[in-house]
């Protein structure tokens, strides 16, 4: 967890990356992730849900097609955490499974679920991912430690328009298998 100085130094230093890469993409191999998060190619219906949620936030906040400035922008506040007061950073031995992968994910969910039981919001942003090597150093994580996501904690302002879409949702028959004998 990152507060107070670390967590604006965090924030000073991904960003100063990030607009680098955006400046010059081939810095791009500087910055890989430790693990394959989406896939190299998406496909129907997923792609087709990705841009959905893509250009419905870009619509809310005025970005049109090719608008790169403006997207570029708007990328860069994941690494401002959005602003929230709190980065919460989630780590695991870069030897352990993809089990340990799913078990950190049900426990990161739980983190969610106890925030907003206490009147908090939360974002879980694999953005960081990108900049492993900057969060670890940061953190002082071993080189043993690889990073599985980051997560903005804080109070939601209700009135940022951002904050007003909602992600459409597939019906759950589409993803669920309901069998009674």
């Amino acid at each position: 967890m990152l507060t107070g100085k670390k967590r604006d130094e965090l924030v000073q230093r991904v960003c100063q990356a990030q607009m680098e890469l955006y400046q010059n993409p081939a810095l791009a191999e500087q910055y890989k992730e430790t693990f394959v998060y989406y896939p190299e190619q998406w496909f129907s219906p997923y792609i087709d849900r990705r841009r959905e949620n893509g250009w419905g936030l870009y619509g809310l906040l005025n970005i049109q097609k090719g608008e790169k400035e403006k997207m570029a922008r708007q990328n860069l506040r994941n690494f401002e955490l959005f602003d929230a007061p709190v980065g919460l950073f989630f780590t695991l031995h870069k030897d352990l499974g993809v089990g340990s992968k799913m078990d950190i994910s049900m426990m990161i969910q739980n983190v969610m679920l106890a925030a907003k039981a206490r009147g908090l919001d939360t974002c879980p942003q694999a953005a960081w991912n990108h900049f492993h090597s900057i969060v670890l150093d940061v953190l002082g994580a071993g080189e043993d430690e690889e990073l599985v996501c980051g997560m903005s904690l804080g109070y939601a302002d209700p009135d940022h328009i951002v904050n007003t879409f909602i992600t459409p949702r597939v019906p759950v028959e589409e993803f669920a298998v309901f069998v009674d004998e």
